[in-house]
């Protein structure tokens, strides 16, 4: 984020200008933060969820719309904050090469004002940041950060440790994917059951090696459900890929591990990323996987992880 006054700049990771798609964060970013600065962080989208403010990653994604009606639209119903990490530079002082300690003081003063601008909590104390990690895990967040206090400002580097939340779950295998060489399964199609006994798709389980492709076909080929194939939702990523995939019957139960659930409903809650493929549970019956397994109790909100 880049700030020289009335100018403002919005620039994602790869280099994107963002400031089209979150018009409302470049009038709260002129209003509260210092007149001239460069700041990391991060574009967030809160939502409140059974009382509770969390983020909600697919808020976030759709604000990226090529329609400005739309992007006017979603800026009203779902505006977004911005979270500062460090601090590059303020008024004519670069920063990259003082420890983050220093930059860190230096951000928490360029955020004037914690309306829609905020600066993440930190602290020194291991047994703290343990603390958080387990805590603020129904805020919506990944993990936490951990950085040198003396440290230099790398771009491009990650010198950051993020330590993540640990999630399992087990699923009810409901089809597969042929691995595009055409040997063995590319990727485990994943389902749960919802409270009125639907099984719903939450996702897939992918990259696996070529001996393990092909034990998941043989495991895998004798529940197939006749020879037609199903087709999938369409790549948000990749528009060319073939997301067609053959059902089996759900007979068979593995456990995952995954790292983020996207959605608000159950009807429309799904693993963000690819998931990591354990074992076979042959001591799990299919019926008693439901999405009571991955729910995180929401103790906490997105504003007890930030500074006030």
């Amino acid at each position: 984020m880049f700030r020289d006054g009335d100018e403002v700049v919005l620039l994602s990771r790869s280099g994107k200008d963002l400031g089209r798609y979150f018009p409302e964060m470049l009038d709260a970013l002129r209003e509260e933060l210092a007149p001239r600065c460069v700041l990391d962080g991060e574009i967030v989208v809160p939502r409140e969820i059974d009382g509770r403010v969390r983020l909600d990653w697919e808020s976030l994604s759709q604000r990226i719309h090529p329609a400005q009606s739309r992007i006017k639209m979603l800026a009203e119903q779902t505006p977004a904050h911005f979270i500062g990490f460090d601090a590059l530079a303020t008024g004519d002082t670069s920063l990259m090469r003082e420890p983050f300690r220093v930059r860190r003081a230096a951000l928490a003063d360029a955020v004037n004002q914690k309306t829609w601008c905020h600066v993440t909590r930190t602290t020194e104390d291991p047994e703290q940041g343990a603390q958080w990690l387990e805590t603020f895990e129904g805020a919506g967040l990944d993990g936490v950060i951990a950085k040198r206090l003396d440290g230099k400002y790398l771009p491009g580097k990650r010198e950051m440790v993020k330590v993540k939340h640990a999630r399992d779950a087990d699923c009810v295998a409901m089809g597969y994917r042929i691995h595009k060489s055409g040997e063995g399964v590319g990727s485990v199609l994943l389902g749960l059951y919802r409270d009125d006994g639907e099984l719903q798709m939450v996702g897939g389980a992918a990259s696996f090696s070529v001996k393990d492709r092909i034990k998941l076909l043989a495991d895998l080929e004798p529940l197939r459900e006749g020879d037609d194939m199903r087709e999938g939702d369409p790549s948000r990523w990749n528009s060319a890929a073939d997301k067609r995939w053959i059902p089996v019957r759900p007979e068979k139960v593995c456990e995952v591990a995954y790292d983020q659930m996207e959605g608000n409903t159950v009807h429309g809650r799904r693993f963000r990323h690819a998931v990591k493929f354990v074992r076979w549970r042959p001591d799990r019956e299919p019926a008693s996987c439901t999405f009571d397994q991955l729910d995180v109790p929401l103790n906490y909100d997105l504003y007890d992880v930030l500074e006030s």
